[in-house]
């Protein structure tokens, strides 16, 4: 199947970023694009990457080289995965310096794009309050700075990679090379992120389960099948979704697919459909003004009846009523 649109990736750049925290994922991304091409002329999927800084003036990176951006923060193209590099030392006086970084990246979150923060990097998703109530990782040195200046995110220490909804942290570029093999799988399937991956390190992704704490991750299975529909439906659930057109793109009836991922997951899969819109509507709550009727939409739900009733008979309470009680425990004063 033909891809209309490219992925569209951006890195964002900023004064003394660690140089291999955007250079490293580019490279990847670059030879995982390269490999697709070369393996069929037919698919044209295509990566859109670029960088993005406060304006296009260069930016100085820790080794000294001058990194030219491709746009500035005033440009809010929607994104579809955004990186945020590690930095040297104290993230601090970056972050006080660049607050349009940290409103344009709450804009791409709204948008649903796919953030993924490196070590000390992390702090502007944490800064710009998308990390409040979620679990998130940062550099080991870091650790106790972090807890102390971000007390609502939920530190994990013992994980190099931790995923909340569409938000990852990586402790270090290391795990932000395991991260990107995973990126990759995603997008381009499981061949495609095996070469990358030997392609670059044999060694790059050691224990990666292990190391790794996805938010409410859950019923692993082995039907790798199933395993990319999820990845499908995680990836497109704001469309409008007809499951027979579902079953037939992976080769299988809807008869099929409802036994099989009945047996894998013990849900059908318009019961995971309906719960990964949701779970994106209760961030969007939480974290945006958008309107009800908004998020109903940003989610893919028209109906903005429909979507209340389902919330409320999901969580008994309406979506009104869960952002003001979410709210009210982020913000009331200690």
């Amino acid at each position: 199947m033909t891809e209309t649109r490219p992925i569209r990736i951006r890195f964002l750049l900023c004064d003394q970023m660690l140089t291999t925290s955007s250079a490293l994922p580019m490279e990847m991304l670059l030879a995982a694009e390269s490999r697709v091409i070369s393996q069929s002329k037919n698919r044209t999927r295509r990566l859109d990457i670029a960088s993005v800084a406060s304006d296009k003036q260069p930016v100085t990176t820790r080794l000294g080289l001058q990194w030219v951006p491709d746009f500035s923060t005033e440009d809010l193209t929607p994104c579809d995965l955004v990186y945020v590099p590690g930095l040297w030392r104290n993230p601090r006086p970056s972050i006080k310096r660049h607050p349009d970084m940290l409103e344009w990246l709450k804009a791409q979150h709204q948008n649903g794009a796919t953030l993924a923060a490196v070590g000390t990097g992390c702090c502007f998703l944490a800064e710009a309050g998308l990390l409040d109530g979620k679990v998130a990782t940062t550099h080991w040195h870091y650790f106790d700075q972090f807890q102390q200046d971000y007390p609502r995110v939920l530190l994990k220490r013992q994980h190099f990679i931790t995923r909340a909804g569409n938000l990852y942290c990586a402790a270090s570029v290391n795990s932000l090379a395991d991260l990107t093999v995973y990126f990759i799988q995603r997008l381009f399937g499981k061949s495609v992120a095996s070469h990358v991956e030997r392609h670059f390190s044999h060694e790059i992704r050691r224990a990666y389960d292990s190391n790794s704490f996805f938010e409410a991750e859950q019923n692993p299975h082995p039907d790798e099948e199933i395993i990319q529909i999820q990845i499908w439906l995680q990836d497109n659930y704001q469309k409008e979704i007809h499951f027979p057109d579902l079953a037939g793109r992976f080769g299988m009836s809807q008869r099929t697919l409802n036994r099989r991922f009945k047996q894998a997951l013990g849900k059908t899969p318009l019961e995971y459909l309906q719960e990964i819109r949701i779970n994106s509507a209760k961030d969007l709550l939480k974290t945006t003004n958008l309107s009800v009727g908004e998020v109903a939409d940003k989610v893919g739900y028209q109906d903005i009846g429909y979507f209340s009733s389902l919330f409320r008979k999901t969580l008994a309470t309406t979506p009104s009523a869960y952002r003001a009680t979410v709210r009210g425990k982020l913000f009331s004063a200690k």
